[in-house]
């Protein structure tokens, strides 16, 4: 099973993306994790990623489409994924079209997570996690960004009737039990 868990900062996708993965057996792709690893390790992408997200911006599309490409090349792969924090803009869905096509795959879900933005915006703000732009300017940006960037991406998807829509609003096991209720479908 291929699944692209996807929604705005602070929509929960790694929580629901690690609790699919163990649902399901399939591991979890977080490209947020990779570039908080590289960040934390101080690596040369590290250094760049850290500058591009404290201004609120996004990762540039090839960057991200060459990291995943890699690590999808890992045999842990074959069997299927969750996607979190991939593809985040329509070039970037595009390109991992390419790269499905390329093994024979197709995507089988795409989950969007469903939150009100003044829910995004408590949830950033109490999450704890002492990122530099968890501040209520920053977060407004960075959903602004979201919108103008990413949102495109549900489009591109929604012509490919593959979207899912989830209410992402209540207990963490509420939301798993809609994710796991549409899956089964």
């Amino acid at each position: 099973m291929r699944i692209i868990i996807f929604g705005p900062p602070g929509a929960g996708k790694g929580t629901q993306a690690e609790l699919i993965s163990e649902e399901y057996g399939i591991p979890h792709l977080s490209t947020g994790e990779i570039f908080r690893s590289a960040i934390k390790n101080e690596t040369p992408l590290g250094k760049e990623v850290k500058s591009i997200l404290d201004a609120g911006d996004l990762v540039p599309d090839e960057k991200v489409v060459g990291l995943v490409e890699e690590e999808l090349r890992d045999e842990k792969y074959e069997d299927g994924y969750v996607l979190d924090g991939f593809p985040r803009t329509v070039p970037q869905a595009k390109a991992f079209d390419e790269i499905l096509d390329k093994k024979g795959k197709k995507l089988d879900a795409f989950l969007q997570l469903e939150v009100p933005e003044e829910e995004l915006v408590d949830r950033i703000l109490s999450r704890g996690e002492g990122r530099s732009d968890d501040t209520p300017e920053k977060v407004r940006n960075r959903l602004d960004v979201y919108r103008n960037e990413t949102q495109p991406v549900l489009d591109y998807y929604q012509e490919q009737s593959v979207v899912i829509g989830i209410n992402g609003v209540g207990s963490i096991e509420e939301i798993s039990n809609r994710i796991k209720e549409s899956l089964e479908k």
